[in-house]
């Protein structure tokens, strides 16, 4: 891989023109926070319109785009998405907004605070080079040149090109009629269950181990197992990790709760309602053979690899890994993964339609 020479936010640094963020919310937070320490003002916030107009967020109003085109005009203006989303009715409102003004799409990890910039990039080429050289198929290699050029660079031009059918890659890779016991660290409430079961035609036995941490998300989970019969959901509450021990977790009950030491510096002093959960490894949870593992546990994947190690070796199961959450991630995860696991031969990277570049994942499977 060639060495960059420039990213976005050096672009950032040396334009003229005047900066907006697109969208409120923890991403424009953190995005404002790298913004100030690179030196880069941001004039105004727009979001959709109408919405929180003539309020204010971290200081800086929030306006119209409307608005903001009237003050500067719209050949001197320069958005920056701050927020994500996989919904066509809002990624259509993004790329009209694009198609307007010069836009962009920073990319920040989800969790920690290392950013995928030049230096970061240029300090990890050998590593990326070595993570591309597993790949299998042609598109997982597109998918990765184009995630890491959005990374580098920001254009929406580059997520749009990194989309697969979730559908097709799931039947294909992981053959979920195939399956007789399965493994969910992250199961939410179920809604990767149901996506699974959905796909199967087998009417032959399915256990599912659906692993969630949070309690609320537990809570919905277990009422959905009770109810489910196309399958025995074993529901258990304990986060995915690689010992036992007690953890202190974001009790926010959200979509992206996760273990509190994960949380950006940006985050760490805003109040957070704390509360312990059990976090296990999954090789204490299961001691029967295992066809698939999907590991979705919001940056704490290592972890989890790592307290699943017996049984990942024994079974060489199917698995589906998140590769978005940490900057790191991209390279990281599958040479841990073939470094700890070196019989898996495929390792297929597939991608989910939105923006930023979050459902990232990476199948891995015995045989190419």
């Amino acid at each position: 891989m060639e060495e960059a020479k420039r990213d976005l936010w050096e672009l950032l640094q040396a334009t003229q023109k005047k900066v907006v963020l697109y969208g409120m919310g923890n991403g424009a937070e953190k995005l404002l926070s790298v913004l100030g320490a690179r030196g880069i003002p941001v004039v105004g916030i727009f979001s959709s319109e109408g919405f929180s107009k003539g309020k204010t967020f971290c200081g800086i109003p929030v306006e119209s785009l409307d608005d903001l085109k009237a003050r500067y005009g719209k050949e001197n203006l320069l958005a920056l998405l701050a927020f994500g989303s996989s919904r066509p009715d809002v990624m259509a409102q993004i790329e009209a907004v694009e198609s307007e003004i010069e836009l962009y799409a920073p990319d920040l990890p989800v969790f920690g605070d290392t950013l995928f910039d030049k230096t970061f990039y240029n300090d990890h080429r050998s590593e990326l080079t070595e993570a591309r050289a597993l790949l299998s198929d042609e598109l997982s290699r597109t998918i990765f040149d184009e995630v890491v050029a959005y990374k580098l660079f920001g254009k929406l031009e580059h997520l749009k090109r990194a989309v697969s059918d979730p559908k097709e890659d799931f039947l294909t890779l992981v053959n979920p009629d195939k399956l007789r016991v399965a493994i969910d660290l992250g199961a939410y409430d179920g809604d990767t269950v149901r996506e699974l079961l959905a796909l199967r035609e087998s009417s032959a036995p399915l256990k599912i181990y659906a692993v969630e941490p949070d309690p609320k998300s537990f809570a919905k989970l277990e009422a959905y197992a009770k109810e489910e019969t196309r399958a025995t959901v074993q529901p258990i509450c304990a986060c995915a990790w690689n010992k036992e021990e007690v953890l202190s977790f974001d009790g926010s009950h959200n979509r992206n709760a996760s273990v509190l030491s994960a949380r950006s510096s940006v985050l760490c002093g805003r109040p957070a309602k704390s509360i312990e959960v059990a976090a296990k490894r999954l090789d204490d949870l299961a001691d029967e053979p295992v066809d698939y593992i999907k590991i979705d546990v919001e940056g704490s994947e290592r972890k989890a690899i790592e307290g699943a190690g017996r049984t990942i070796e024994t079974n060489l199961p199917a698995l589906l890994v998140s590769l978005y959450h940490r900057s790191e991630d991209l390279f990281a995860l599958p040479l841990l993964l073939k470094g700890r696991f070196p019989a898996y031969q495929g390792f297929y990277l597939r991608r989910r339609a939105g923006f930023p570049a979050w459902d990232l994942s990476l199948y891995v499977t015995k045989k190419n």
